[in-house]
């Protein structure tokens, strides 16, 4: 009895971890629900556009985070289209990584391969050309 015991303990420690970042997560989504970055002055401007004038990939997410915890969907897709499509992979990642930990088993960095980044890489680049030119005015905040 005590082996279970002890073992159920050691499930609820592995789950510390990924517990941990989605507390830091949900803090952070509760403060952007709360404090609206649609108005300016809350939070500072994205230093590439502030330089430049040129959107970055990342432009538009603070608010697609608050439109998403408005359940605004279009809202979100408008701010930041690629962040809204990697909220879904970010979520099956989490729960994989909670999943894993609850198992004991060794979490596998699979997606660290370098096929995987360099592909992650060409996405955004990509998505910031895109979202600066006439064409893509669609994908600028």
């Amino acid at each position: 009895m005590q082996v279970t015991g002890r073992r159920a303990w050691d499930q609820m420690r592995s789950l510390r971890a990924p517990f941990g970042a989605a507390a830091v997560l949900a803090g952070a989504v509760t403060y952007l629900a709360v404090v609206d970055p649609h108005e300016p002055g809350h939070y500072p401007v994205c230093p590439l556009y502030w330089l430049t004038g040129l959107y970055c990939p990342g432009c538009g997410a603070l608010r697609a985070v608050h439109d998403l915890a408005h359940a605004d969907l279009a809202g979100a897709a408008r701010m930041n289209l690629l962040f809204v499509f990697c909220v879904p992979v970010v979520i099956t990642l989490w729960a994989r990584w909670t999943l894993r930990s609850w198992q004991g088993r060794p979490v596998r960095a699979s997606l660290a391969h370098p096929a995987y980044l360099w592909g992650l890489l060409a996405i955004v680049i990509v998505f910031g050309v895109i979202r600066n030119t006439p064409f893509g005015h669609f994908l600028a905040p």
